[in-house]
């Protein structure tokens, strides 16, 4: 494909060139989550901002790490997550806010999805809707096991991914609420911890490339606990979620050594994509 940067070592939307990033990257939402992020790095080094788009790199236990956002929703994800790969990334690790679903999700919970309803349109220029939308394995268990070493609260499941923030909260007054509200109870009946918008997008694009992607958020509220009189307070700070996937990295990051996988990968194909070539 044609690269639309008027500088050509340069991916169009982020900004970032081939080796500015490593091969682990973290992925807010909010670009001003970038600079807060990147204070757990040991040497962190501003790279790009543009758009929604702003990169820190540095390093965890001497490995090259980055952090970048991606906006909201699916189709911004999906492209930040295109352009880091040709790169050099291949293990990408959301992190963000969601709302609870179920009950005991409570406000201040931390959330690692294990797959994710696809109820957008991003993953749908990917895959076929009978394809799932799955998190890697070993980063969910990365995840988990640094939640347990946290002490946070976490629930382990499927969260819903849509493109209509105001669709969640206001369905009565769409057009289509109808629809909207009997999948609602449908997604919480069978079990959904959780709604967000980028996760269903991010592990189809994943599962596309071939790379390793997971999310984590903080349950910012929960409105079925609201409806229901229960205790709901409204949290944001990220902090804990930021935690658990920085601690998260460094698992993976010795689990990828002690297999015998290099902790820095590179593009033959340059901006183009395309085949990767291990180092």
């Amino acid at each position: 494909m044609k690269n639309y940067s008027e500088d050509a070592s340069r991916q169009y939307h982020i900004q970032v060139a081939k080796g500015e990033v490593g091969r682990y990257v973290i992925l807010p939402g909010d670009p001003k989550r970038c600079e807060k992020i990147a204070r757990y790095f040991d040497d962190p080094v501003f790279v790009a901002d543009n758009r929604e788009y702003v990169t820190y790199t540095g390093t965890l236990d001497g490995v090259k790490v980055s952090v970048t956002s991606t906006g909201i929703g699916g189709p911004s994800a999906a492209i930040a997550m295109e352009e880091l790969y040709r790169c050099g990334a291949d293990t990408f690790l959301r992190i963000g806010t969601c709302g609870g679903m179920q009950t005991r999700v409570k406000s201040g919970d931390v959330v690692i999805a294990t797959g994710a309803i696809r109820m957008e349109g991003t993953s749908r220029e990917y895959a076929p809707m009978e394809f799932p939308a799955v998190a890697d394995i070993d980063i969910i268990n990365a995840m988990a096991a640094a939640a347990k070493e946290k002490g946070c609260p976490f629930h382990t499941g499927v969260v819903q991914c849509k493109d209509s923030f105001y669709g969640q909260h206001e369905p009565e007054t769409k057009p289509v609420g109808y629809e909207l509200m009997n999948k609602w109870e449908a997604w919480k009946r069978l079990g959904c911890l959780a709604s967000e918008m980028e996760s269903a997008a991010l592990f189809i694009v994943a599962s596309y490339l071939g790379v390793r992607a997971g999310s984590c958020f903080l349950v910012v509220a929960n409105q079925e606990r609201e409806k229901l009189g229960l205790e709901n307070p409204v949290v944001h700070d990220t902090d804990m979620a930021i935690q658990v996937a920085v601690e998260a990295i460094r698992r993976l990051i010795r689990q990828d050594r002690e297999a015998g996988v290099t902790v820095e990968r590179e593009t033959a194909a340059g901006n183009g994509g395309g085949q990767e070539e291990e180092k």
